[in-house]
């Protein structure tokens, strides 16, 4: 048991971008699966949230710092996985990227 306990990630180091449809979110995701342009500068040219002047870096939270749907798309990242699809939250469509766990 102890094993697993200590396994567990908790805190997750991300970045985001954010958006407000469904169709703009995909077609950002689908030009970061193939290469077109990178998640930094993506997230600062497009990204509605003020951390993408940061490149779209949160920094480092704990559970229960974000809004669910987007807390359970970051802690089920491995460090540089990115969301396999944009996760919607009341604040708009997410494509999240892992940056680091610990």
């Amino acid at each position: 048991m102890f094993a697993i306990l200590s396994n567990m990630v908790s805190q997750v180091h991300a970045a985001h971008i954010l958006v407000k449809t469904q169709n703009e979110a995909q077609a950002i995701l689908n030009d970061l699966k193939t290469g077109k342009a990178t998640f930094q500068k993506i997230a600062q040219d497009k990204s509605e949230c003020p951390s993408g002047r940061r490149g779209g870096d949160l920094g480092w939270f704990t559970r229960g710092k974000m809004v669910r749907e987007f807390e359970n798309a970051a802690f089920d990242l491995k460090k540089g996985e990115m969301c396999p699809s944009p996760v919607r939250t009341q604040f708009g469509w997410h494509i999240i990227k892992c940056l680091e766990t610990k």
